[in-house]
């Protein structure tokens, strides 16, 4: 069954709860990260009509979660990418990257950044991986040590 995206606000469920896991996984994966988190983002911040925040459902289980929100003029930021672990190496890290990407492009964005910290091994290899290429930092996220940055002027191929 393919995946399908669906918008909802990052603080309902089943966000949240996706959301909760990812929390948990970052605070395992960086230690000390509940008391001074990385770059944090509000529910506000991924709402239309600069931001989105969308679940991937796997039939009627929610198997991925991501948002955008506005970073500068022309340019998204791309947030709190997270896969259920059973579900990743499927490609839905994939799909859900490519729903984001399509999101910004619809809200009009030109230009999308992301950062990811040095536990986040295969989410940076999906992104080089994609077309990102590797920027300076672009904001005071100190567990971040990967700013990369995809140009979406041209529509994404689908094949032929």
């Amino acid at each position: 069954m393919p995946l399908v995206f669906r918008a909802c606000r990052s603080d309902r469920s089943p966000a949240r709860e996706l959301l909760q896991d990812l929390n948990d996984l970052l605070d395992d994966q960086y230690p000390g990260r509940s008391v001074k988190p990385g770059s944090v983002t509000a529910p506000d911040e991924m709402v239309p009509p600069a931001g989105i925040f969308l679940v991937g459902y796997d039939g009627d289980r929610a198997v991925a979660c991501g948002g955008v929100r506005p970073l500068a003029s022309g340019i998204a930021e791309i947030k709190r990418m997270y896969v259920v672990p059973d579900a990743r190496s499927h490609g839905v890290g994939r799909a859900l990257l490519e729903a984001l990407e399509d999101s910004c492009r619809e809200l009009g964005y030109q230009r999308v950044r992301l950062d990811a910290g040095p536990a986040q091994t295969h989410s940076k290899s999906l992104f080089a991986r994609t077309g990102y290429r590797e920027i300076a930092p672009y904001n005071a996220n100190h567990i971040a040590d990967y700013f990369a940055e995809k140009d979406l002027a041209h529509p994404r191929f689908t094949g032929w």
